[in-house]
């Protein structure tokens, strides 16, 4: 499996060069921050690149800007602790895939977002969890779909790409292959969180109403977290509960990889967030990578193009991280949970269009 994906990688490489696209993205973060070599050109054109870069988001959708303060705060404080798990890993020099998938797991921990403890509940009033991560190294990648009994699908996806030659499984299938690994497994009760079953109820009353389904007004969705760390390599992660009333055995955008996570040395890595049918329909993680690629364009221009011309208003939103450590934070809706940091000094978070104001900072 490795070496298909490794053989893949020069082949990209080679198209890459032929068509004379490296060295053609530009950084949006700005000049003046640390930076070191990169001997094969990199996307400023300068021949250097930030030492790391880091961006996460916890879903995009309808937020509203009247949100309780204590929920807000409670948000940002959480994307806080993310990011700054995330950098000072980095900093340390952990690996790429590393960091994505501890990042990741932390935030699958948290009963504020759609992922893991906190994942919303199927129309059937239950529990499937879709994971996925991706190397930006070898192309090697893992996921996971409908799990109901891992505490952590983002383990287990890594699982799947490092200890099997599939990309992914589903189902029983991969609550079985969990027990054979040996990873942490909880019952459906695990992720029960109050406010997700008062969603659940709401949103079922309504559909037996025949009316239509309410929009969320509050976020907390999809997780994820794209990452360039000092050795140079890219990686993606991204994980759900997917969608509150979901029919049984639906599957998003998350675990397809291409459309929901997606990473490659050459050029990015991407998670995205949002209505997931639309995100494969599109092959959105992708697609961002092939303009780059294909188009010349930077990272900011290709996320941009994909998320407000391919996509409609209202579809969702991604994160990116490129090969130069710059960064792309690019959503169509009213908001999206979102976070970023870097070697050059960066540290914000966010929901709506304007970075939060940091306590302690």
């Amino acid at each position: 499996m490795r070496r298909s994906a490794v053989s893949g990688r020069f082949r990209i490489l080679g198209a890459a060069l032929a068509a004379g696209v490296i060295g053609a993205a530009v950084s949006v973060i700005g000049g003046g921050a640390p930076a070191i070599a990169d001997g094969e050109g990199d996307g400023d054109g300068d021949g250097e690149r930030l030492a790391w870069a880091i961006a996460i988001h916890g879903g995009a959708g309808t937020i509203g800007k009247d949100v309780p303060d204590e929920t807000r705060r409670r948000y940002v404080a959480g994307l806080r602790r993310a990011l700054e798990q995330g950098r000072d890993l980095l900093v340390e020099g952990t690996p790429a895939l590393d960091v994505v998938e501890r990042v990741v797991r932390g935030m699958e921990d948290d009963p504020l977002f759609n992922a893991g403890k906190g994942a919303v509940y199927t129309a059937d009033g239950s529990h499937e969890l879709d994971a996925a991560i991706m190397d930006g190294e070898t192309l090697a990648a893992g996921a996971v779909a409908s799990v109901r009994t891992v505490k952590n699908p983002v383990s287990l996806a890594r699982l799947v790409m490092e200890r099997t030659p599939h990309v992914l499984l589903v189902g029983q299938g991969a609550d079985r292959f969990a027990e054979e690994m040996g990873v942490d497994r909880v019952e459906q009760d695990y992720f029960h969180t109050e406010r997700r079953r008062k969603a659940y109820e709401r949103r079922r009353r309504a559909a037996e109403r025949d009316e239509r389904r309410e929009k969320a007004r509050e976020g907390g969705s999809t997780v994820g977290a794209v990452v360039l760390d000092q050795a140079g390599h890219l990686a993606a992660a991204t994980s759900t509960g997917g969608l509150t009333l979901k029919k049984f055995g639906r599957v998003g955008d998350v675990p397809i990889i291409g459309a929901g996570t997606y990473a490659n040395d050459l050029f990015c890595a991407v998670s995205c967030t949002g209505k997931g049918e639309e995100f494969i329909r599109h092959g959105v993680a992708r697609e961002v990578a092939a303009l780059m690629e294909h188009r010349g364009l930077t990272l900011e221009k290709a996320a941009s193009s994909v998320i407000h011309e391919t996509l409609a208003e209202g579809d969702g939103g991604l994160i990116a991280v490129g090969r130069d450590g710059s960064i792309a934070l690019s959503f169509n809706t009213s908001g999206m949970f979102r976070a970023a940091a870097d070697a050059g000094g960066r540290f914000e978070v966010s929901i709506w269009k304007t970075p939060e104001a940091l306590e302690g900072d």
